[in-house]
């Protein structure tokens, strides 16, 4: 078995003993396995991703602190939206955005005041000191990270 492989499992069942929500010191789980913080960082990266159902946050200095939370898929609801997250891709433009800001507003994965606050964040107006050739890729990337954080 893979370094990367028994450190995953070794966070795994670490998730498990403390109901889906830990927090690690990256420089001391890399000590115990005999590993650079970096190999640390790759395997938390690549298998507890938000796609993966976990939400992660990260702080830096005093060892490296990572708190992992197992997000619960008991409701599809979650699963659906981070298709859906998912699907967005690389650009949205202001109405792509509403319309799709719309959709998830009518169809209750996001409640109206989620829908609001987004679409306020996203718009022409709002991102007018950002060049109009990279508006519609900051507008993708701050209506992932908007819906990914509600």
């Amino acid at each position: 078995m893979k370094t990367s492989d028994l450190i995953g499992a070794f966070i795994l069942k670490m998730l498990d003993e403390a109901n889906g929500d830990i927090e690690l010191k990256r420089n001391e789980l890399a000590q115990q396995f005999g590993v650079v913080p970096s190999q640390i960082n790759y395997v938390i990266s690549s298998r507890f991703t938000p796609e993966h159902g976990y939400r992660i946050e990260s702080r830096r200095g005093g060892g490296g602190c990572i708190k992992i939370t197992r997000v619960s898929f008991a409701d599809d609801r979650y699963r659906q939206l981070m298709h859906v997250i998912n699907g967005i891709g690389d650009a949205l433009t202001q109405f792509e955005a509403f319309v799709f800001l719309q959709n998830l507003a009518s169809y209750g994965y996001i409640e109206e005041k989620t829908h609001k606050l987004i679409r306020a964040a996203i718009s022409d107006n709002t991102l007018s000191a950002v060049p109009v050739e990279l508006r519609d890729y900051v507008r993708a990337a701050i209506t992932k990270s908007m819906l990914m954080a509600d």
